[in-house]
C-alpha cells in the first residue's frame, strides 16, 4: 500500500472516530484528549486546557522566526444525527458533527503528520484546535486566556468544507468572505385579557406582528444598496392560550452583516423602530441586542499565499480566488481581527453528489475524499509561508 492510501486510511480513522464521538462547545474533553494523543504521537509537546479545552502545538525547525498558525474547530451541534447505515455514526444522543469539524480536525492533524515528516520549511507551525466555534465563543476564550501571547503567530490559517462546492475545490476572496452575526431579543408586555373582548387589552401579538414586518424595512431603506446585511425573525413565543390574547410576546433572531457602521446602523434602526411601534399601541418595549460573531476578514496579502498554495495542491482550475462573500459566520473572525490571517472553503460535494447534503442537516457527513486535499493545503500554506 502506497504512502497516499496508507495518510488516506489514517486520516479517515480519526475522523471517524471524532463523529462517533461528537461533543458540544466547550465540553470537548473526549475530542481533545483524542487530539492530544495524535499530536503527542507525532513527537509533539501539546499544551492543553487554552480557553477551556483548546491546546496548542508547536513544530520548529530550523532557525527561521516565521511562525504560522493552522486553525481546526472542535466542537460539534445538539442534533441527532439521522444516519441508520452509517457505520461511524454518532453514539452519543442528541449531538453530532453536522458541521464537518470532525473533518477539518483531521485535516490539520494530517498537516501536522506531513510536515513533521517532511520538515520542509524554516520556522515554526502551531496547530490551534479550538473550542466552542458554534457558540463563538470559543475563540475569544482562548485569546482571553493568552493564546496569542502565549503562542504568537505572525498569521493564522482556517478552513472549512462547504457542500455545494465541487469536492476538493478550493474557494476564497481577499476583505470580507463570512458575515459578523448579531442576536436579537424583543420583549413586548401590552395586557392580556379574553379573546373576545380584545378592546379591554393592549394585544401584543398585534404589536409583534408589526415590528416583524417594519424590521424588513430596514435593509431595504436604511442600509446602501451595495452593501450587505440581513435581518431575519426566527422566533414568536407568547404566553397566551387558545381563548386568551396573550400579554407578553417576544420576538428573537439574528442580523447579518460585513462592517461595524452596518451593525450599529441595524441595531440603532431596529430599536427605535420597536421602540416606536410599542408606544404607538400603549405597550412596554425591552430590546437587547448583542455581537455574537465577527464577521470573517481575509487579509489580502495572506490570501495570496492561501490562492498560491490551493493551485499547488488542486491545479488553477479547482481554485476560486473570488468567491462571492457569503452570509454564513465563523468564530475565525475573532482571530482576524487580531492578527493577519485567511480562511478558505473545500468543496464537500457539488449537488447530486456525495458531500452535498446541507451543513447543520441531520443527514449530513464530512466527505471523506477531501480529507487529504484539506491536510495538503494547509501544509503547502506553512511551506510557502516559511520557505526552506
Amino acid at each position: 500500500m502506497s504512502f497516499s492510501d496508507v495518510f488516506e486510511k489514517r486520516l479517515t480513522q480519526w475522523r471517524h472516530h471524532f463523529h462517533r464521538h461528537p461533543e458540544t462547545g466547550f465540553e470537548e474533553f473526549v475530542t481533545s484528549d483524542e487530539v492530544s494523543r495524535i499530536l503527542e504521537g507525532l513527537g509533539l509537546t501539546v499544551h492543553r486546557g487554552i480557553g477551556g479545552t483548546g491546546l496548542v502545538a508547536s513544530l520548529t525547525v530550523g532557525t527561521g522566526p516565521g511562525v504560522i498558525g493552522l486553525r481546526a474547530d472542535m466542537d460539534a451541534l445538539h442534533i441527532t444525527e439521522a444516519a441508520e447505515d452509517r457505520v461511524h455514526a454518532s453514539r452519543n444522543s442528541g449531538k453530532m458533527h453536522a458541521c464537518g469539524h470532525d473533518g477539518h480536525m483531521a485535516m490539520v492533524l494530517g498537516a501536522a503528520e506531513l510536515l513533521c515528516s517532511q520538515r520542509n520549511f524554516n520556522g515554526t507551525v502551531r496547530f490551534i484546535f479550538q473550542p466552542a466555534e458554534e457558540h463563538g465563543r470559543g475563540a475569544k476564550a482562548m485569546m482571553a486566556d493568552g493564546l496569542f501571547e502565549r503562542f504568537p503567530v505572525d498569521a493564522i490559517y482556517g478552513a472549512h468544507n462547504m457542500p455545494g462546492l465541487p469536492a476538493g475545490h478550493i474557494a476564497t476572496r481577499a476583505g470580507g468572505i463570512m458575515a459578523s452575526e448579531d442576536n436579537f431579543v424583543i420583549q413586548i408586555a401590552g395586557k392580556g385579557t379574553h379573546a373576545a373582548r380584545p378592546h379591554m387589552g393592549v394585544d401584543p401579538m398585534i404589536i409583534g406582528a408589526q415590528i416583524v414586518l417594519a424590521l424588513q424595512t430596514i435593509v431595504s431603506r436604511n442600509v446602501d444598496p451595495s452593501l450587505s446585511a440581513v435581518i431575519s425573525c426566527t422566533e414568536f413565543i407568547t404566553d397566551g392560550i387558545r381563548n386568551a390574547i396573550p400579554t407578553h410576546v417576544t420576538i428573537k433572531g439574528d442580523t447579518r452583516s460585513y462592517s461595524p457602521d452596518v451593525q450599529r446602523l441595524l441595531e440603532k434602526r431596529m430599536r427605535e423602530v420597536s421602540e416606536g411601534i410599542c408606544a404607538m399601541h400603549s405597550a412596554s418595549c425591552l430590546f437587547e441586542y448583542t455581537h455574537e460573531f465577527a464577521p470573517t476578514v481575509n487579509w489580502a496579502p495572506n490570501t495570496e499565499v492561501a490562492v498560491a498554495a490551493a493551485r499547488n495542491v488542486v491545479g488553477d482550475g479547482a481554485v476560486d480566488p473570488q468567491v462571492a462573500p457569503m452570509m454564513i459566520s465563523e468564530d475565525f473572525g475573532a482571530f482576524t481581527q487580531r492578527i493577519p490571517g485567511s480562511f478558505v472553503f473545500i468543496g464537500n460535494g457539488a449537488e447530486g453528489e456525495c458531500g452535498a447534503t446541507p451543513l447543520h442537516n441531520a443527514g449530513y457527513d464530512f466527505n471523506d475524499a477531501i480529507l487529504t486535499v484539506g491536510a495538503r493545503y494547509f501544509a503547502e500554506v506553512v511551506r510557502l509561508s516559511l520557505p526552506a
